[in-house]
């Protein structure tokens, strides 16, 4: 019998106009986005459906995302698909939470604002950055930059995919050092900031305070944290897990190699894009991928699933 797991992406997965079809289309996708805008006292219409310089700050992107994520996310669960197991990457990690029953969509907005303002503001402009290394084995990178202080790998995507994060001038001296050890290409990241660095561990540690006063319940499935790439199947491990994720590595590769090791054959995304699905075609190709990013998605991949 086959197993199916929600995904759902993370920063840099947004765009102009995400979630406006399902808004049109849904009275129960409208709800989650009209109670974000109450919630945050933003205007999530203007901010998600229109072109504007907002949608690409963290401190907006966060909470726009998981907003869109969330109401696609309820309207699938409305249709009648369930899951086995969730899991995000990185911001998406909130929503695999709410989707897994272990907090309210409304919590899980609410945080993510807050921690977009935290990361946001953790590090100065220019002074931190991020780098694409394409086309080398994680091991490989790791050696390569050990003896670098001040940079890090952020993310272990998939295979010939893995991000490096740290100190402006230090990830500018590893991604030499990459090159020189085979890379294909090491390509610099349009981002605000040293994300899932160790620059970042005061702002999981004010996260942490945060996440506090969330209420949080048990878990009716279990979800896969990014932190060790494990099942988590007690609620009363989250608050941490989360803390921590600020400021460490994001194993979604691993992730989802346990995933399928469990007996997971389904995969679908949900959110706007197809980052996590191009992830799999490099993680494995045996296991069906499907996307649910634009209302049109809905009727296939419920057809086929329910």
């Amino acid at each position: 019998m086959s197993k199916i797991a929600f995904m759902f992406p993370g920063q840099g997965a947004q765009k102009a106009g995400m979630g406006k079809d399902f808004y049109e289309q849904s009275e129960t996708a409208r709800q989650v986005i009209d109670k974000a805008s109450e919630l945050l006292d933003i205007d999530m219409k203007e901010l998600c459906f229109e072109e504007n310089d907002r949608l690409d700050q963290t401190e907006y992107t966060q909470a726009a995302l998981v907003t869109v994520c969330m109401a696609m996310e309820h309207v699938l669960r409305e249709r009648g698909l369930k899951a086995d197991v969730t899991a995000g990457l990185s911001l998406g990690e909130y929503c695999a939470i709410a989707s897994a029953g272990g907090m309210s969509a409304e919590d899980a907005i609410k945080t993510v604002r807050k921690r977009g303002i935290l990361m946001q503001n953790a590090v100065p402009d220019g002074k931190g950055s991020m780098a694409a290394v394409l086309g080398l084995a994680s091991d490989v990178i790791e050696k390569a930059i050990e003896g670098i202080d001040g940079v890090s790998i952020a993310n272990y995507n998939c295979p010939g995919q893995i991000v490096i994060t740290g100190w402006k001038e230090s990830v500018e001296k590893a991604s030499e050092a990459l090159k020189e050890a085979g890379a294909k290409r090491v390509l610099p990241l349009n981002v605000s900031g040293p994300f899932h660095s160790p620059m970042l561990t005061e702002a999981g540690e004010e996260l942490g305070r945060v996440l506090e006063n969330v209420e949080v319940s048990p878990l009716a499935i279990p979800y896969v944290t990014n932190v060790t790439a494990e099942y988590v199947t007690d609620i009363t491990e989250t608050k941490a897990l989360l803390a921590n994720q600020v400021a460490s590595s994001v194993r979604w590769q691993q992730s989802v190699e346990n995933m399928i090791a469990d007996g997971v054959d389904i995969f679908v995304e949900i959110g706007p894009g197809k980052t996590l699905a191009g992830f799999m075609r490099k993680i494995n190709h045996d296991v069906k991928v499907y996307n649910v990013g634009t209302w049109e998605d809905v009727d296939k991949v419920v057809s086929e699933l329910c």
